[in-house]
């Protein structure tokens, strides 16, 4: 920034330039902040749309597989959601009912609506970011899905002939 010289006024007394005011000096501190925190949530939640499409691509290709503790933190917020994706991944291909799930998981004070509330919301997640759905309705059952299958390395023929983890 270049600076100008000091103006004499026509008294003879010095007159300096004007400070330019800064944005935050502008519309207040809390605002001006307020404005770059929105910024900056924009441009983190372009970066991760980007990161879904690359990863997306790369799954589609077939050069990147998802493993199980990344689909864990996609798809899991607390320790009763990884219960619950437990119980539901022991039960296999055929599904458990919610009342089950919760009755297992008594310790947690969780009801059978409970228990599918928080399946839905794992689904919503997980999608969100792959685009795959980790459980599926089974007539009243909740079941793991193909996908949630190939992540755990079995599939739905290795679960109906009994070979699952050995």
């Amino acid at each position: 920034m270049v600076e100008q010289p000091a103006q004499i006024v026509s008294d003879g007394a010095v007159q300096e330039p004007k400070k330019k005011r800064s944005q935050a000096e502008k519309i207040g501190r809390l605002k001006y902040n307020q404005f770059l925190l929105k910024r900056t949530l924009t441009i983190i939640q372009e970066v991760r749309d980007m990161q879904r499409i690359i990863l997306n691509g790369l799954k589609g290709a077939g050069y990147f597989h998802f493993d199980i503790p990344m689909i864990q933190k996609l798809a899991c917020v607390d320790y009763v959601d990884l219960e619950i994706l437990e119980r539901v991944h022991e039960v296999g291909k055929d599904g458990v009912f919610p009342k089950y799930v919760a009755a297992d998981l008594k310790q947690y004070g969780l009801r059978h609506y409970h228990v599918s509330r928080r399946i839905q919301r794992m689904n919503k997640r997980l999608e969100h970011e792959t685009g795959e759905k980790l459980f599926e309705k089974r007539g009243w059952k909740w079941a793991l899905t193909p996908f949630a299958f190939d992540v755990w390395g079995e599939t739905e023929e290795e679960m109906k002939n009994g070979k699952g983890d050995e």
